[in-house]
């Protein structure tokens, strides 16, 4: 089995979110458990992306810190990518390439090429997250010909492919019929239940046992939003500089 950096405290404190020259939010802090999960709630514009990203260390707040049991993620972001998955509005997947052999490459680089029988681990993890999603039978179709639905479910497949403490989902409902939406439903929970943590942008509700909501609409910036760029910019470097 790929080892995993188990699931730890994961905050955020004041953070400041600056697209173009508009202040998306600001002010906003969260707390998120081993064993939690998170929903993203608000429409459309006021900031679930963009927090998903920053907490996926694809971004950086303009202010404001992201932190692992007390330790600031940006002083290793290598070590903060290996232990989440992000699922974004795009699949990430390679189309000539075979349903598994997309779950492959992503368990492959969490594996980091161990040995013969953590490969062996890791062919029944592929197969078991294939059927789970049911997609046992599509296992060697070239991904350019699923369905949207599929190839959904083969984007969610890769969190029980490769094993990661925090997930980090954009809308992962999209394209899901019934089945594979409780499907879904029940793997995160089956995940929380283990000690790992999840955040969720999503406009449904997902009927999470252990979910907490956090609203946007409550750290949008006043006047419309519109930001200074020089002042966004002063404050990224009091940030990164710390306390004198």
């Amino acid at each position: 089995m790929p080892a995993v950096s188990p699931a730890r405290p994961f905050r955020g404190r004041d953070l400041v979110c600056v697209r173009g020259e508009r202040r998306v939010f600001a002010g906003l802090d969260f707390d998120l458990a081993p064993g939690g999960a998170l929903l993203l709630a608000g429409p459309n514009g006021s900031g679930k992306s963009s927090l998903l990203r920053l907490m996926a260390g694809l971004s950086r707040p303009t202010a404001g810190i992201l932190t692992w049991d007390g330790s600031p993620v940006a002083e290793d972001r290598e070590a903060h990518g290996a232990r989440l998955h992000y699922v974004g509005h795009a699949d990430a997947i390679k189309p000539a390439f075979t349903a598994a052999e997309n779950l492959a490459f992503w368990a492959g680089l969490a594996a980091g090429g161990r040995g013969r029988a953590a490969r062996a681990e890791t062919g029944k993890r592929i197969d078991a997250a294939l059927d789970y999603f049911g997609l046992g039978g599509l296992a060697e179709t070239p991904s350019r010909l699923l369905s949207a639905g599929q190839r959904r479910r083969l984007a969610l497949a890769r969190l029980l492919a490769a094993p990661a403490a925090l997930w980090l989902l954009d809308e992962p409902t999209l394209a899901l019929d019934a089945e594979s939406f409780a499907r879904l439903v029940r793997a995160i929970d089956d995940h929380c239940a283990a000690g790992g943590m999840a955040v969720c942008a999503t406009h449904v509700d997902l009927g999470l046992a252990s979910a907490e909501r956090l609203d946007l609409d409550a750290f949008a910036p006043a006047n419309g939003g519109f930001a200074d760029p020089f002042a966004a910019a002063e404050a990224a470097e009091i940030a990164e500089a710390g306390p004198a």
